[in-house]
């Protein structure tokens, strides 16, 4: 955990930045692909998802380990070769991960808050799970496995496997000549997030694009067909926490109304977005059917309201930034304190975003989360053993508390009497 958290406290800084000169491109360019609310909303579903890593909440049903003692039939020498192997057979394995949660319904639970965003942008390729809790990947590395790639060979490669899939979320690169016939190009992952019909569930890999010529994946992005983001069953949300369990929770409705009893059980096993046909007459769920006329979603913001959503912003990433730096030394203070922290984190994302829906209840949560955060500070004289590093970090986060909760409820109060005035005026 402290080693990925070391990691992280590197990646992210350096992803923000390039989120943000994306944008200052596109406003160059008047092309601005990248909207606040929905950043701030892809940034939190990315502090969440490496928050549950950092914590370690998964549990494999084999270890990569077990595999590799068990089935390896030959041991390569450490060498370049040894690496190669080991970044394609990673890659191989992601394909079919990612392919089996577009095909089934129970996996796509797993993945819909990646494609979730109704934009494209490298901000959206932070959007990812936080509701896998149980892994399969490992079995789909029996190759590497056999081949006895080392599982420390695994563990330095995965993180650069990951990181590497970042760069192709945008809409600012055109087709890139010989190269569109070897890796995954921005071209190739416009087309497999668009929910275009003639894009739907094309263009699977991760890495290299081959993986999906050789198994019948592969879709070329056409010029005639401009591809259109999201999900065709609207999330309509800025919350991650939400959205990332928000298919399962339809599931478990579904296989509760039915009266077929065969229909609640294969339903999680059927294909992606099958639904039981006595449900589907009597809870109709809103699909997009024209891809080309549909209002996205968007809560009004103003200058002021965005201005304190990017201040919000930075002020989480610190605070989660802490965490990583510090995992050591919180987990000194007992392991609980660590995964207090971590609720803590989850409970921040969860108001943040609540707050951008214009919940009405926004303020209350706020106002609730900083009251325990303050007590606690009160409590303990410190913030997870802030005194350590500097006397002032408490006094400064008490402060921080305090304006917060005022903030939320001075906007959460605008925005409501102006919703009323727009009302009364139509």
């Amino acid at each position: 955990m402290e080693t990925y958290g070391k990691i992280l406290i590197i990646a992210m800084p350096l992803f923000l930045l390039l989120i943000l000169i994306e944008k200052w491109y596109g406003w160059r360019k008047g092309f601005d692909t990248v909207r606040t609310l929905d950043m701030v909303s892809s940034l939190s579903s990315g502090i969440t998802n490496s928050t549950k890593d950092v914590l370690g909440l998964s549990v494999a049903i084999i270890s990569y380990g077990w595999l590799v003692k068990h089935l390896a039939m030959m041991q390569i020498q450490a060498s370049w070769l040894l690496y190669v192997i080991a970044f394609l057979a990673l890659d191989f394995a992601g394909y079919w991960t990612h392919r089996l949660s577009h095909t089934l319904n129970f996996f796509w639970n797993n993945h819909i808050v990646h494609h979730s965003s109704e934009e494209y942008n490298l901000a959206c390729a932070l959007r990812q799970s936080i509701s896998v809790f149980v892994r399969i990947y490992a079995l789909l590395l029996i190759p590497a496995a056999i081949l006895g790639v080392p599982e420390k060979v695994i563990a330095v490669v995965g993180p650069l496997h990951l990181f590497a899939q970042f760069w192709y979320h945008t809409r600012h690169i055109n087709r890139m000549g010989f190269l569109e016939y070897i890796i995954v190009t921005p071209s190739h992952h416009r087309v497999h997030h668009a929910i275009n019909p003639e894009y739907l569930d094309k263009n699977y890999g991760q890495i290299f694009i081959f993986w999906d010529r050789i198994f019948g994946t592969y879709q070329e992005e056409q010029a005639n067909i401009p591809a259109v983001y999201g999900v065709t069953r609207p999330v309509r949300t800025w919350n991650p926490i939400k959205i990332n369990f928000m298919h399962m929770w339809l599931l478990i409705k579904d296989a509760w109304h039915t009266k077929v009893w065969k229909d609640k059980f294969r339903i999680w096993f059927m294909p992606l977005g099958w639904r039981p046909a006595d449900v589907i007459e009597k809870y109709p769920v809103y699909k997009i059917e024209d891809v080309y006329h549909f209002e996205k979603y968007n809560t009004p913001a103003s200058k002021g309201l965005n201005a304190y959503l990017w201040t919000q912003l930075i002020c989480v990433l610190l605070l989660v930034s802490y965490m990583f730096a510090n995992v050591a030394m919180i987990k000194q203070l007992g392991i609980e304190q660590l995964f207090i922290y971590g609720g803590f984190i989850f409970i921040q994302v969860y108001t943040l975003t609540e707050f951008m829906d214009q919940s009405k209840y926004a303020w209350v949560l706020e106002a609730i989360k900083n009251i325990a955060c303050i007590t606690l500070i009160v409590k303990n004289g410190e913030w997870f053993g802030s005194n350590t590093i500097s006397n002032a970090i408490a006094p400064a986060l008490v402060g921080y508390f305090v304006l917060s909760t005022i903030a939320v409820y001075y906007f959460s109060k605008t925005s409501q009497q102006s919703n009323t005035t727009m009302k009364l005026a139509s």
